[in-house]
């Protein structure tokens, strides 16, 4: 694809871009691609982070002493917050300007990063993965806001696709890059590295962010809903934090309590946010009254809830049930990620062209190899090679890549400029509290079977059950894609 199919002028709000004159095409559109570049790379180190500590694991807890509750802290320190403060940023951008809200999160980003390469031990690397998650939630909200702004018509569902592929690469380069980094024990730094890489990545786009992508604000969003962020960022820790530590505690009566209270306050949310609507509320609720974009969170949340359950116990199956190394399970994540990049490859190409029937194929498919995946690992039980797998693997990774770009592309797409920071922060939220709520409930789904237990026949049958509560929430998403529109205006292109 060349930069002149992607480039078209910014439809900015309130600014005119500084880095070029909308006189010079050639010029604009190599503009254009380069900030296209810039953001998804900035996508690209969120979603890395995400899943990077997977493979790491097991040389985690050896080097640093981690309990099973500390390691499943390791990943919900770092969504936790993403999943508070992703309408909160969202909004930000509104207000002080999308690319300088990126670029204040990518240096938070980029110094937790650092932290986290020298932590000594679980405690400190837990708060180190705590403030990368405040980074992520004041940068990521920018990304698809400023593509939101910036492209237009089949120049936007291209750039979409390419969102779309970045996220299915992501998903599974980091378990890889996880993996071949702790095995190659660099310097001898362990798991250190899948830390430090973040560092000259961060600065870079520090860099050419500053330079291409173009500025963009919304003229009414004049000030924050401060009480609408302190109610919205209540709600969510008084829901997550009794899911994730409920199952350690043997879910004593406060965890109950702090979930009915988090219900209570998200509904005290609600309320003032509709009392604020016109008057630079934290959400603009009417978006929920559009069925494709409310239809779109749904099935957005429940993606980032099957990704953060099977990611995490998949690692652990491989690792503890199959005997696999960190370097042969990171070759199992790079099957999946074949069939991955294959699937978003074909929604890039695509266009937008299929609408709603591109991600529902999709969910089928991976739905269908999950259960085939299921079955094969319960018939063959401790002797699964990694070539017998590669089918359903792929398989499954073809559909997850048809899902990610459309989805956003789809759920968005009737989306007004004023309101892309909302949307966006939003959009992001729910997968990103899907991949919170995800890992909580790996201690109800997986470890409450294995108990932390490094036998390979525990983890193996706790694995399975893993697979057919991923299979639903497969079949769910597939449903839930009926609220997306059946056409769009690019199918004839």
């Amino acid at each position: 694809m060349s930069s002149t199919e992607l480039g078209n002028e910014p439809q900015h709000t309130t600014q005119t871009p500084t880095h070029s004159a909308p006189h010079h095409p050639k010029k604009m559109a190599l503009a254009a691609w380069m900030a296209l570049l810039v953001l998804l790379t900035a996508e690209l180190m969120n979603m890395l982070d995400q899943s990077v500590v997977l493979t790491a694991l097991p040389a985690i807890q050896e080097s640093t002493g981690a309990g099973p509750v500390a390691v499943q802290w390791l990943t919900t320190a770092y969504s936790l917050p993403v999943a508070v403060g992703l309408i909160t940023g969202g909004r930000l951008g509104d207000i002080y300007g999308r690319r300088r809200i990126l670029l204040i999160g990518t240096g938070v980003f980029t110094a937790a990063s650092l932290l986290c390469g020298l932590a000594t031990g679980p405690g400190v690397l837990i708060g180190a993965r705590l403030l990368q998650g405040v980074g992520v939630a004041v940068m990521i909200p920018q990304v698809l806001a400023t593509m939101h702004v910036t492209f237009e018509g089949q120049n936007r569902s291209k750039a979409f696709g390419l969102y779309g592929a970045v996220l299915a690469i992501a998903n599974v380069l980091g378990p890889v890059l996880g993996g071949v980094l702790t095995q190659a024990d660099l310097f001898g730094l362990s798991w250190r590295p899948i830390f430090l890489v973040n560092v000259p990545v961060g600065l870079a786009v520090l860099l050419l962010g500053r330079t291409f992508i173009p500025e963009s604000t919304v003229r009414k969003a004049d000030r924050l809903d401060a009480v609408g962020m302190l109610l919205s960022s209540l709600a969510i820790v008084l829901i997550l934090f009794p899911l994730t530590e409920g199952h350690a505690h043997g879910w004593p009566l406060w965890c109950f309590v702090m979930l009915a209270a988090g219900v209570l306050v998200l509904g005290v949310f609600l309320r003032h946010q509709r009392r604020r609507q016109g008057n630079a509320p934290l959400l603009t609720l009417s978006l929920f009254r559009v069925r494709q974009f409310s239809g779109g969170m749904a099935t957005d949340l429940l993606h980032g809830l099957l990704c953060g359950l099977f990611f995490m116990t998949w690692t652990l199956y491989l690792q503890r049930g199959l005997g696999m190394s960190p370097f042969y399970a990171a070759l199992a994540f790079v099957l999946l990620s074949v069939g991955e990049l294959g699937g978003a490859t074909v929604a890039a190409k695509t266009a937008g062209r299929f609408a709603r029937r591109l991600p529902q194929a999709g969910a089928l498919i991976a739905t269908v190899a999950m259960i085939a995946y299921g079955l094969q690992i319960g018939s063959h039980q401790a002797d699964l090679s990694l070539l017998a797998m590669t089918a359903p693997v792929v398989l499954i990774g073809f559909g997850l890549g048809m899902v990610s770009g459309p989805l956003a592309d789809l759920s968005l797409a009737t989306v007004s400029h004023e309101d892309a920071g909302s949307a966006s922060g939003l959009f992001n939220t729910a997968i990103h509290l899907g991949i919170a709520l995800g890992t909580a409930l790996t201690a109800v789904v997986f470890f409450a079977s294995t108990g932390g237990s490094p036998d390979g026949a525990v983890n193996r049958d706790a694995f399975v059950t893993v697979l057919w509560w991923v299979g639903g929430l497969l079949a769910l998403m597939w449903a839930l894609m009926f609220c997306l529109p059946k056409h769009t205006n690019n199918q004839a292109d």
